[in-house]
C-alpha cells in the first residue's frame, strides 16, 4: 500500500506543544490587532490595499472591515477572522466564524467577540502552562457560559420593540416612530451601535434615520429593501431618509413626468432593434430601397412588441436595456412613462420592493406581473459634490 498524502506539498506540520503555542499566538495576535479600536475612545486604523495607482486607502475602526482586509495564515486566527481551512488546504465554509457571524446576524460587536475570544485563549494559555488539562479548561468555560446566560436572562427587561408589530397595517408617522417607548429602546440601541463608529459625531441624526428605515419595513425585516445611496460631497447632516424609491434615471422625451396611481412593469428586454445596424451587421441586398424595407419590417416588429406591453394597461415601463427613439415615441403617444438602461442593482431592488418578477422576452406571457403604486414622478435632487440638481425617478409605494 502506498501512503496517503494528507498535507499538500511544502506544508509545514506542527505537533504537540509547538502546535498549541502557534494556535495561541495567532489568535491572540488577532485580538491585540483590533483591541485598540474597541469602545468610544477606540482609534481608527488606516488600511492600504492594491499597488501603485490602484492603491486604495481606507480609514476605519470597524472590526468587521479590518478583519476582512487582513491576510491571515495562522489556522487559529483564520477561525476568528473567518477563513477556515480544511485538511487539504482548500477554503471552505466548514463552520461559520465568530466575527463574520456576529456581523451578519447582529451587525455590531465584531471587535468585541474577537477580543473576548483572544482573552479567553490568553487565559487558557496561562492555565495550560500550569499543567491544567485542556478538557478541564473547556469544561470550566462551558460552565461559565451557562452562568453568564442565566445572569443575562435575569437582568433582561421587556422592551418596547414588541410594539413594532402594531405598525404592520398602519402608516408610520414621525411622531409615532419617536414616541417615548421607541426612544427608550430602538433609538438607544442605534445610538450605542453608532457610538464607536465614524458617525459618532452625528449619531443622533443617523440613529433616527436607521430606526425610521427599519420601522418603515412594517415587520418584514427584509433589510435588502433599504437602499443606501452614497454621494460624494456635502455634509453628514445632509443625509436623509426618502419615503419612496429613488432610481437615478429620467423619463424619455415628451413622456409624462409625473404619474399618479402608477402601474409599473419591469423588464429586461431589447427595445433597440428598430434600426438596422450598419456596423457589425452583414446584409446582402440589391438596392438601398431594400435596406429601407428591412427597417420598416424591424419597426413593425418593434411596434408589435410595444403594443403587447401597452396591452397590460400600464403607465410606467422600466427597462434594463436601451429604448430607441421609435419605441420611446410610441410609449409617449400611449401616455406611458418609459425608463431605459436602468442599472441592474437598482432595478433588482425595485423588483424586490414591489414584489415583481423581472420580465425578459415573454411580454405576452400569462405570468406578467404589474405593480400598483401611489405615484411615480421625476424629481430634482441636489448633488452634494457639485451643488447642482440632477433628475431622478421617485416611486412612492401605495
Amino acid at each position: 500500500m502506498f501512503p496517503v498524502q494528507i498535507l499538500k506539498e511544502n506544508a509545514q506540520e506542527e505537533r504537540g506543544e509547538t502546535a498549541r503555542l502557534s494556535t495561541f499566538v495567532g489568535a491572540i495576535a488577532i485580538g491585540d490587532l483590533v483591541k485598540s479600536t474597541l469602545g468610544p475612545k477606540g482609534m481608527d486604523k488606516i488600511l492600504l490595499s492594491g499597488e501603485g495607482d490602484r492603491q486604495n486607502v481606507q480609514v476605519t475602526n470597524d472590526g468587521a472591515t479590518i478583519l476582512k482586509s487582513i491576510g491571515v495564515d495562522n489556522p487559529a486566527a483564520k477561525v476568528l477572522v473567518g477563513k477556515c481551512i480544511q485538511p487539504f488546504g482548500l477554503p471552505v465554509d466548514l463552520f461559520v466564524d465568530m466575527s463574520m457571524t456576529q456581523d451578519s446576524e447582529v451587525g455590531d460587536g465584531t471587535t468585541s467577540v474577537a477580543v473576548l475570544a483572544a482573552e479567553l485563549l490568553r487565559e487558557a494559555e496561562r492555565m495550560v502552562a500550569m499543567k491544567i488539562h485542556p478538557q478541564v479548561i473547556i469544561g470550566g468555560y462551558r460552565k461559565a457560559l451557562r452562568i453568564a446566560q442565566e445572569a443575562l436572562k435575569k437582568s433582561a427587561q421587556p422592551s418596547g420593540c414588541a410594539s413594532m408589530q402594531k405598525f404592520n397595517d398602519n402608516d408610520i408617522s414621525e411622531s409615532t416612530i419617536f414616541s417615548a417607548n421607541m426612544d427608550g429602546d430602538l433609538l438607544k440601541i442605534a445610538r450605542t451601535t453608532l457610538g464607536s463608529k465614524i458617525l459618532s459625531q452625528h449619531k443622533e441624526h443617523f440613529a433616527k434615520l436607521a430606526v425610521s428605515a427599519v420601522l418603515r419595513l412594517k415587520g418584514s425585516y427584509n433589510l435588502d429593501a433599504i437602499q443606501i445611496i452614497k454621494k460624494l460631497g456635502g455634509s453628514m447632516d445632509e443625509s436623509y431618509l426618502d419615503e419612496g424609491f429613488l432610481l437615478e434615471k429620467k423619463p424619455g422625451m415628451y413622456q409624462p413626468k409625473r404619474v399618479e396611481n402608477a402601474k409599473i412593469l419591469i423588464a429586461n428586454t431589447p427595445m433597440d432593434t428598430d434600426k438596422v445596424k450598419v456596423f457589425g451587421s452583414r446584409v446582402r441586398v440589391e438596392s438601398v430601397a431594400k435596406v429601407a424595407e428591412l427597417e420598416v419590417a424591424e419597426k413593425l416588429k418593434m411596434k408589435e412588441k410595444v403594443d403587447k406591453i401597452v396591452a397590460h394597461h400600464i403607465n410606467v415601463f422600466i427597462n434594463r436595456q436601451l429604448i430607441y427613439n421609435y419605441p420611446e415615441q410610441l410609449f409617449a403617444d400611449a401616455g406611458i412613462m418609459a425608463i431605459e438602461h436602468a442599472d441592474f442593482e437598482g432595478i433588482e431592488r425595485l423588483a424586490l420592493v414591489l414584489g415583481l418578477l423581472m420580465l425578459a422576452e415573454s411580454i405576452n406571457a400569462a405570468f406578467v406581473e404589474v405593480a400598483c403604486t401611489q405615484r411615480a414622478a421625476e424629481v430634482w435632487k441636489r448633488s452634494g459634490i457639485t451643488g447642482r440638481y440632477v433628475r431622478k425617478l421617485h416611486i412612492v409605494s401605495s
